[in-house]
């Protein structure tokens, strides 16, 4: 006959019972905590990665909103500036007329003719009124 290798001798209700027990529920126990952590670990990880990608893509779109904000002042610069340029032009235009305007009265006054000399509308009080509403005004003015 072969000879086995020898068991360790475990006797049930022997001390060592609960102590191993207890050892290898602990053992357990860290395994189990161990795992947790790793787990958690991943979680928090992801979840900082979520938040760097979401950081990246809200510094992008602010990106493209000061862009679009940007072109859009000076899309109103430059609209703002040609309605300084134009408001100055009937300004110049209406004093000229006044002053045609002026000069047929003294006309119609000497000459004794009537003429039909029409009131000039005052553009700044009713700027929505305009002295030459014939002239059409460029729609693509007004896209970027």
């Amino acid at each position: 006959m072969s000879a086995s290798p020898p068991q360790p001798h475990v006797a049930s209700g022997s001390d060592e019972d609960p102590q191993q027990l207890m050892d290898q529920r602990r053992k357990r126990r860290m395994l189990s905590n161990r795992e947790s952590a790793r787990r958690s670990r991943m979680r928090k990880q992801q979840h900082l990665d979520d938040l760097i990608n979401q950081v990246a893509k809200l510094k992008n779109e602010n990106s493209e909103i000061l862009n679009r904000v940007n072109v859009a002042t000076q899309h109103f610069m430059k609209v703002d500036a040609d309605n300084t340029v134009l408001r100055t032009q009937v300004m110049e235009l209406t004093e000229r007329l006044q002053s045609l305007n002026s000069v047929l009265r003294f006309m119609e006054d000497i000459s004794g003719l009537a003429m039909d000399i029409p009131e000039i509308p005052d553009p700044l009080l009713k700027p929505w009124q305009l002295p030459c509403p014939s002239q059409p005004i460029m729609a693509d003015m007004f896209h970027c």
